[in-house]
Order: structure tokens, then sequence, then C-alpha cells
């Protein structure tokens, strides 16, 4: 962002402090590294405009009670104390079910998009410049229209049929998502302004940029939710326990650093936290998937007008032996081992969560470091915003999308009946004399209708 950079250095107020970025944690890294690295990011990004640094907010009772403690004692029981708090509010809208949750990820992804764009504005209106918050949110509800209408046609195939008005936005659903993006794309082009046009093109990148790690991957997490809820808790949780057991071995046996760009962050904390994801994840996985609540797919039921968690388990949730490797059986004594299947696909889930999914806080601490912020906001006190929480979690959702999609995920005769369905009736009938050909030639019909006889 050269000119941005440029016109920093000549439009920002020059007595502005800067506020080197940190990982989520206590101020005392806000010191310079000994490699001299925050000093080096200082003087080449001397220029970008300084993003106001939100007062602290925790609670006037945590204060006071932690009051004689060290800066970093006091922050790892505020830390504490809301972790437990956040825990347990996770678990009442588990209990709430699938719409509650389907609600709660719709909040957090405006919540997040309203952080990040909140940076922004706050570079892009030093130079009042129109329209870019307006454009912004108005982008948002485009592209959630958009695929909330996909996914309320996918998933509600039979209410969408029964209804004209949701049939007639259904079959032209493409059309308007398309009609309305145009519409905010002329606005940008109108609110060009002379000799600011490339900052304005690298807010319009901010937005779209935004919008893809934000919306879609949100959006992602949803589709996650309805091939059953264990897809979405187990993830979830192992990210979060990740995130917990990474900071507690850091907190207590961390010695070495582990990347430039999140100091806090040690190889110890690294490493504890992989293994202890894995056996979390692997006893997670065996309790859930005794339960047809967290199991079964999220399905609309069309007669009660609501969701529906009821279904038979598949193969994955069935308790099945395996034979254990010699060296496994020559150490424990056992020759087999009973386990759902899942709990196998829940190592790779466990894996990614603790050894990729810490990529995700790196980009955000990379992100903040490069607008000399602290963290996206001061939403939860200890912790910095709902982003600061949530980095890990959209990188998460995508792979267990793919992972669904490439390993689990199979023809789905209902979505397919649903389909034939809407057809006319010499369509129906047209696909009803290809089946029975070809059933015919497999020789599959007439064992059928003799068993029917």
């Amino acid at each position: 962002m050269t000119e941005l950079r440029h016109r920093g250095a000549r439009d920002t107020d020059p007595t502005l402090q800067q506020q080197p970025s940190e990982d989520k944690g206590s101020d005392s890294e806000l010191k310079v590294e000994k490699d001299g690295v925050l000093e080096s990011d200082s003087k080449v990004d001397s220029g970008v405009p300084e993003v106001p640094v939100p007062p602290d907010d925790t609670p006037e009772v945590l204060n006071k009670a932690l009051s004689g403690l060290s800066s970093r004692w006091k922050n790892w029981w505020v830390r504490g104390i809301l972790t437990l708090a956040m825990i347990s509010f996770f678990f009442f809208i588990i209990y709430l079910g699938p719409m509650v949750l389907m609600m709660i990820v719709l909040c957090v992804q405006i919540k997040c998009f309203q952080e990040i764009i909140t940076i922004g504005y706050s570079v892009y209106h030093s130079y009042h410049l129109p329209w870019f918050r307006t454009l912004s949110w108005y982008f948002l509800l485009c592209v959630n229209y958009f695929f909330y209408g996909e996914t309320v046609t996918d998933y509600f195939f039979t209410l969408v049929q029964r209804e004209e008005p949701l049939r007639i936005l259904s079959k032209y659903h493409r059309f308007i998502s398309f009609a309305l993006y145009l519409t905010g794309f002329c606005m940008f082009v109108l609110s060009l302004v002379k000799k600011h046009y490339r900052l304005q093109f690298y807010m319009f990148g901010w937005t779209h940029v935004t919008l893809l790690i934000v919306v879609t991957q949100s959006h992602l997490i949803i589709h996650n939710l309805f091939e059953g809820m264990i897809w979405f808790i187990v993830p979830i949780s192992c990210v979060i326990c990740n995130d917990i057991m990474a900071y507690m071995f850091g907190f207590f046996f961390g010695r070495t650093p582990l990347i430039k760009l999140s100091p806090k962050k040690t190889w110890e904390g690294f490493i504890g936290g992989f293994f202890s994801t894995i056996v979390f994840g692997i006893m997670l996985s065996y309790v859930m998937a005794g339960w047809r609540y967290f199991v079964c797919p999220v399905e609309f039921n069309n007669d009660s007008n609501s969701f529906q968690v009821d279904c038979e388990p598949s193969e994955l949730f069935q308790l099945q032996d395996y034979a254990l490797p010699s060296i496994l059986e020559s150490v424990t004594g056992w020759t087999t081992v009973r386990l759902y299947p899942f709990q196998i696909h829940s190592i790779a889930l466990s894996s990614f969560a603790s050894i990729v999914g810490p990529f995700g806080g790196f980009f955000a601490s990379g992100f903040k470091r490069a607008f000399k912020i602290k963290d996206f906001a001061n939403t939860i006190p200890g912790h910095g915003g709902i982003m600061d929480r949530f980095d890990c979690q959209y990188l998460m959702a995508t792979f267990v999308n793919v992972y669904i999609a490439s390993f689990i995920r199979g023809p789905n005769p209902s979505k397919v009946i649903q389909q034939l369905l809407a057809l006319r009736a010499d369509q129906q009938l047209h696909i009803f004399n290809s089946l029975k050909a070809h059933l015919i030639e497999k020789g599959l019909l007439p064992a059928l209708e003799e068993a029917a006889a």
C-alpha cells in the first residue's frame, strides 16, 4: 500500500503515538523485541494511519479482586474467568438447538465483519471519502442474501415449492443477487473521488477480502451444522481446546519462541496443545457419537415446520472392533479396541486444529501488527474482540467442509426425490421409464418384483 503510506505520512497527525501490536495477552509484550523486528516494522510502516486503541473495559469487580496481582497473573485470571464464561455460554446454545446455533453464527459473522471494517474505516475516514462504510454493509447484505438464499433453497426445498412467493424468489434468486451486487458496484464507481482512486480501490478490495474471509466461511459453518451437530461441535471444541492448552503450556513451560509474528507463542505451547487436542478430540467424539441428537443430520420437517435431528445413525457412528498393531498389543495386552469410526476422523480434525489452525491466528497477528493494534476490539476483556476468538475457527470451518465433501458425504436420495417431485408430470414419467429400463438391464427389477410377490 505504497500510496497509502506516502499519503499517511503527509496527512496524519505527527504527534500520534505508535502502538506496537502483539498477540492476545498482557501489555508486557508491547516492548521492542531483541532482534529489532518491531523497530523495523515501525520504520517501514510509519506512514500507516493509526487506529485508535480501545480502552481497557475489564469489569471493575475483577480489577478490584485482582488488584494485588502482577500484570501477568492478572491477565491470566481475567482470561481464565472469561474463558469459562464463554464455554458455559457455548454449552447453553448447544442445548437450545440447531436453529439458535445458526443465529449465533450469523451474529458472530456480523460482529467480526464490523470489527475488520472498523479498522479499514479508521484508515479510510481520515481522507474524508464518502460511502465506504455504507457500501461495506450493503455488500455484506448482498452476500448474505445470496448464501442464505442458496441454503434455504437447498435445505427447505419442499417449503419453498409450497409457498408461491418463496418459489418465485427461489427461481430467480441468483439473478436478484447479481442485480443487488451490481447496484453496489455502480454506487462504488459513482463514489470515486479524484486523486484518491487508488486508495478507494484498496478499500474496495478490503471489503471484498473481508467478505471472503468472514461471510463465506461462516456459511460453510452452517453447512457443516446441517451434516450433524457433531461436525459443528467437535471442530470448534478442538480449536478451543488447542487454544487453551497451548496457552497453558506456554504460560507455565514456554521458553522457545515459535514465530516472530506472535512473540507469546512458544514451541512448548504448540507441542503441548497438539497432544492435548488429539486426546480431547478422541474422548469428545466417543461421548458425542453415541447420541442421535448430535450425529443425525439437521433436517426440516415439513409437517411440523421445525428442525428435527432424528435418524438411524450411519456406520460412522456405530461401534466397531479394530485390530491393534503388534507394538500396541504387546504394551496393552489387547488384541482389538472398540471405537466409533468417527473417532478416527476426529484425529484428522484435531491434527488440523492444532497444527494448521494456529496459522489463522498468526495471520490475524500479522494483520494487527500491520496496523499497530493489539486486538481487533475490546468486546471480551482479556481476549480482545470476537474476531480475536474466531481467527482460527474460520480456517477450521473450511477444512471441515472440504473434508466432509471429500471423505464423508455421499449422494443424498431425499434431495434427489425433492428435485424429481418439482418436475412436470411428463418429465417425471420419462425419468421413471429410464430408471426402470436401467434396473431391468442390471437385473435388479425382476428380483424386486419377486420379493414383492
